[in-house]
């Protein structure tokens, strides 16, 4: 199959010899100057909320990261603050490249194999796109069957914290590394055990996105992007005491936990 085109996600190259350190200090993955597959990141606002996520993989000497288009001006913008006086070159990618994805190995262009088992990502100059497909549903199919959300069409800028998007599980988080922007949040999160929201895959949906959730009569969290009557909600885990009387708009629906998730329905931990 063909790359799959992505126009809701925009593309950024930093290089430079402190590229790596900017990087490795401001965001939450572990981000290195070395070949393999992609890292799942995150920028954090102080308070720990999720302000942009994506992919970031390493290729001709270069950062290449993607973000939900919707937040790019806004990641640009934090990134040169945070920059300073660094000897990093941040390109804007909007206008020259575009962001796919494929699923069998496509190797034309800026590969990077997607670490939460999603494919490959694909950034490429736009004049070498002309073979891609057209935008479709197959990504988001993929990551929600995989339980996986995103910014954009499954939460906005500072509505969650990192742990809320299962960034602690699926390998979005260095705990050992030094600070970097809201890490002060995340280590009390991850010591504390203070992770009460967590990604749910929902089926048998009939209702847009943005639908509540509802367990036990209260709202536990909407629901995501909604594809062949499924979505990815980010809900209050302790509020889901019998999954099986989950409603969604009136009407009952299924609710299961990720391939990957460690978590469990009516777990009840401590206020965030």
């Amino acid at each position: 199959m063909p790359t799959i085109l992505r126009p809701s996600r925009a593309a950024f190259r930093f290089s430079g010899p402190e590229a790596q350190k900017l990087l490795f200090d401001v965001v939450t993955g572990r981000l290195l100057a070395q070949p393999g597959p992609a890292v799942w990141w995150a920028l954090l606002s102080p308070q720990g909320k999720v302000q942009a996520e994506g992919l970031s993989g390493w290729a001709e000497e270069a950062f290449w990261l993607d973000v939900d288009a919707s937040v790019a001006d806004a990641f640009l913008k934090k990134m040169k603050l945070y920059r300073l006086r660094a000897q990093v070159t941040i390109d804007d990618l909007r206008d020259t490249h575009a962001v796919g994805w494929s699923f069998d190995g496509w190797t034309e262009g800026i590969v990077h194999a997607d670490p939460r088992g999603l494919g490959q990502r694909v950034i490429a100059e736009k004049a070498a796109t002309t073979g891609w497909l057209p935008p479709d549903d197959s990504f988001a199919a993929h990551r929600i069957s995989a339980g996986i959300p995103e910014e954009g069409p499954d939460f906005g800028i500072d509505q969650n914290f990192a742990h809320d998007i299962g960034l602690d599980l699926l390998d979005g988080i260095d705990f050992i590394k030094g600070c970097y922007i809201g890490q002060e949040v995340v280590s009390r999160m991850k010591h504390r055990g203070t992770a009460r929201r967590r990604p749910v895959i929902v089926s048998g949906i009939d209702a847009p996105a943005g639908t509540a959730v509802v367990a036990g009569g209260r709202d536990a969290g909407p629901i995501g992007e909604v594809v062949e009557g499924r979505a990815v909600a980010i809900l209050r885990l302790d509020r889901i005491t019998d999954p099986a009387t989950v409603t969604v708009d009136g009407k009952p629906v299924t609710v299961t936990l990720p391939p990957w998730a460690t978590y469990q329905f009516g777990e009840a931990q401590a206020d965030e």
